[in-house]
């Protein structure tokens, strides 16, 4: 079948090389997600605060922001795979200078890196996705690209926390890299060029392109969208294993099983998400997510001491719901970006996404405090903003579905 980009490939491969993006992906989640559940653990052995772990975690964000702006100057004017390849590397280096990191400075510093390649090899991976399966399947294989998230809890997380049982947190980073280092030759190898979208632009002319996709009317709502989305997120998912331990009376060495249990869930219901995209529509499935994810959020956020078969329960549920909302958020705006623009989309879309992951995380840390008890105070208030903004999701979506029909309508014209 010939693509938007003209990607003459089989179905089979195209099926190969999309769970080949997922494993990618699966790769730097882990890498960013593992250092929450790690949360406990380093304010104690780090000695830092509540906001300190924040900025910890929101420093990898903060460099995906900025790289993702720079990657957005060159997108289009490189081969995927060429980019993918670079940015791989890097995120490997970055992951082994946190394992090697000895205090709260050095492993910062070493997030900055991590993240900052962590963030374009998002962007990569989410413009091959778009470059390689066409609109009418594109729902199912964000499903399948997006449920890494999943995965990364289901076997990447819980693996790294064992990991960091039995030998300490430094491990954890190391077994990472390792990992990606594998994923990396197999891609190498499977990956064609893709490079029909390339342009020969100089520098000038890509900085001016960049600011006018960036203020186009119409991509503009959709990083919007897209920013409020995650921000809404982040101001609790960085606090869930912290708030758990002190709050809810759960063990530091039971977290596993929190991330085990809802990955797990999450696999399925990230498949089943895709799939009901691509059959009702991602507007309806977005629409029927953002209310259905407000139960478990107010659940999770106002409980004290919990049973574990309760936490489980709820934590489940709020995974499932606040993962599956990116899957028909990212199939709608994925296709409101000309297929020659959506390299430079997709990094500026990851750049505002990770900008609005990291500056949740620091908004959330002023208003999360630790008391004398060594509770955190704050979460609940946290949880009442995430689900207004949530709510208030819900007028943006439908804008953008507006912008998405009127886009189709005129390339079939055109």
């Amino acid at each position: 079948m010939l693509r938007d980009l003209e990607i003459n490939i089989s179905l089979k491969k195209e099926n190969f090389l999309v769970f080949l993006l997922a494993g990618i992906q699966f790769s730097h989640i882990v890498d960013f997600v593992v250092l929450m559940p790690l949360g406990p653990v380093l304010m104690r052995t780090l000695s830092i605060s509540p906001l300190q772990f924040g900025t910890l975690v929101s420093s990898y964000n903060i460099s995906a922001a900025v790289t993702g702006l720079l990657y957005g100057i060159i997108a289009d004017k490189y081969d995927r795979k060429f980019m993918l390849q670079i940015s791989f590397v890097g995120f490997i280096i970055g992951t082994i200078a946190c394992g090697l990191a000895k205090n709260y400075e050095s492993l910062i510093i070493a997030r900055i890196i991590a993240g900052g390649f962590g963030g374009t090899l998002t962007a990569v991976v989410l413009a091959m996705v778009s470059d390689i399966v066409p609109f009418q399947r594109r729902g199912n294989a964000m499903g399948i690209v997006m449920s890494s998230f999943s995965i990364a809890s289901v076997l990447g997380v819980p693996i790294g926390l064992y990991i960091a049982e039995k030998f300490n947190w430094h491990f954890t980073f190391f077994f990472i890299a390792a990992f990606s280092s594998v994923i990396l030759i197999v891609s190498s190898i499977s990956f064609p060029k893709i490079t029909k979208h390339i342009k020969e632009i100089n520098p000038k002319e890509s900085l001016t392109r960049l600011f006018s996709l960036l203020f186009k009317k119409d991509y503009l709502k959709s990083y919007g969208l897209v920013f409020f989305n995650v921000f809404s997120i982040f101001t609790l998912i960085p606090y869930l294993s912290p708030f758990s331990v002190k709050n809810l009376g759960i063990a530091e060495t039971d977290l596993k099983y929190m991330y085990f249990v809802g990955g797990c869930f999450t696999v399925v219901t990230s498949r089943l998400i895709g799939l009901l995209t691509d059959r009702f529509g991602a507007f309806k499935v977005m629409m029927g997510l953002i209310f259905t994810s407000t139960i478990p959020i107010y659940l999770f956020t106002t409980s004290t001491k919990v049973s574990f078969v309760f936490f489980i329960a709820i934590s489940t549920f709020f995974m499932t719901m606040i993962s599956g909302r990116m899957i028909p958020l990212m199939t709608m705006v994925s296709d409101i970006a000309d297929s020659d623009d959506r390299g430079t989309f997709m990094g500026l879309l990851n750049s505002i996404r990770s900008l609005g992951s990291a500056l949740a995380t620091v908004f959330a840390g002023f208003f999360i405090v630790e008391t004398s008890s060594g509770k955190l105070a704050g979460f609940d208030m946290m949880g009442y903003f995430s689900i207004g903004v949530g709510l208030a999701l819900t007028f943006g979506c439908s804008h953008i579905y507006k912008i998405l029909l009127r886009v189709q309508s005129q390339r079939k014209t055109a």
